[in-house]
């Protein structure tokens, strides 16, 4: 017995970790750096921390349904929606499966952005539909415009949005994503996923939620909260097919140590505070003194053009300094570089420099 076809689907690579690269290169873990996967380099929020132990003390043994009712109350009341309008899940991934349960049915077309987080089409074949795609486009920076998407909509049901864009670090507009509403059919949905939200200045799209019944956004506690490890979101949704939750949500998910741990994150204002100007000026440092062209980013990373990306990450991390070779995003002359302490992202930032000037050619 073999499992479907699912040769499609091509399988998410994730960065590599610390433990990994120490592990084949033959380095102490204690040496290197870690800025491949947007973690925060601040840790967890220490509020969240205190919950864990607190929740370990006090037991493991009984399901999360008053923690999921609490945090989904509390999201609820931080963005002024109806309780039922939260689905919490098993990070932003799991609202994206949810949103595929909810509105797919097998065949129907899904658009995605390319280069753009390869979930959005793992899910989408997961649930039987098809894959079609805008492009954005290094030449215009990746910008990200509704006209962009829509000379490539032909009616899907499901449209996925990224901003800030994993890995560009680009963002939409909320008149654009306005006027991308106001072009798509009723019966499209578009999906704003709000990863890094938290490090943008342009307002969440979970405003305009009271406008449109065809808008669903994403948000997660992995980055600006520290609890990648956890796998904890959200998504935010219309009051009118709010009730499809309870149908599509895998029993008790988003498990008790995660709720809690986000419930007490969502009081650290400290932790968010620190972690969104670190990231600020880890962006600007990274944009000023790395010795190759970057794009603009609104997000905890930074984008940068090195001409052979497999080449630079590889020697970065032979150097210390392991950072995401985005070959995989289908740029394989660029390497993406997560935000990291002041310490860390000067020490980054030379290694870099010493690394591209031997890969460049003069």
């Amino acid at each position: 017995m073999q499992p479907r076809d699912l040769s499609a689907t091509s399988p998410y690579v994730p960065g590599r970790g610390i433990e990994e690269v120490a592990r084949d290169l033959g380095l102490d873990p204690a040496d290197l750096i870690k800025l491949s996967s947007n973690e925060n380099p601040h840790g967890s929020s220490p509020k969240a921390v205190e919950a864990v132990h607190q929740q370990a003390d006090d037991g493991l043994h009984v399901y999360p349904k008053a923690s999921h009712t609490d945090l989904t109350e509390k999201l609820a009341d931080k963005w002024s929606v109806a309780d039922e309008q939260i689905w919490v899940s098993p990070g932003a991934d799991g609202a994206i499966d949810y949103l595929s349960r909810a509105m797919l049915e097998p065949g129907q077309s899904v658009l995605v952005p390319d280069p753009g987080f390869s979930y959005y089409r793992m899910s989408t074949r997961h649930h039987h539909g098809e894959i079609t795609e805008y492009e954005l486009s290094k030449a215009d920076d990746f910008a990200q415009t509704a006209d962009l998407v829509l000379d490539s909509y032909d009616g899907e049901r499901i449209i996925h949005i990224t901003s800030p864009h994993n890995p560009t670090g680009s963002e939409w507009t909320r008149e654009e994503i306005r006027t991308l509403l106001d072009e798509v059919d009723d019966q499209t949905l578009v999906v704003v996923d709000e990863a890094y939200g938290e490090y943008s200045e342009q307002p969440s799209s979970i405003e305009l939620l009271s406008e449109f019944d065809n808008l669903a956004v994403l948000r997660t506690f992995s980055k600006a909260y520290g609890l990648a490890g956890l796998r904890i979101g959200y998504a935010a949704v219309p009051k009118s097919w709010a009730d499809a939750y309870a149908r599509v949500n895998t029993p008790f998910a988003a498990n008790e140590v995660a709720c809690r741990a986000a419930l007490a994150a969502l009081d650290d204002d400290d932790h968010i505070e620190q972690s969104v100007e670190s990231a600020q000026w880890a962006r600007e440092y990274m944009q000023e003194k790395l010795d190759a062209p970057t794009f603009d980013s609104a997000a905890n990373f930074v984008l940068a053009d090195v001409g052979d990306a497999s080449r630079v990450a590889e020697a970065s991390q032979r150097a210390g300094v392991i950072i995401r070779d985005c070959s995989s995003f289908g740029l394989p002359g660029c390497v993406r570089i997560s935000c990291g302490t002041r310490e860390g992202t000067k020490t980054a930032v030379e290694t870099l420099n010493e690394i591209v000037a031997e890969v460049t050619p003069t």
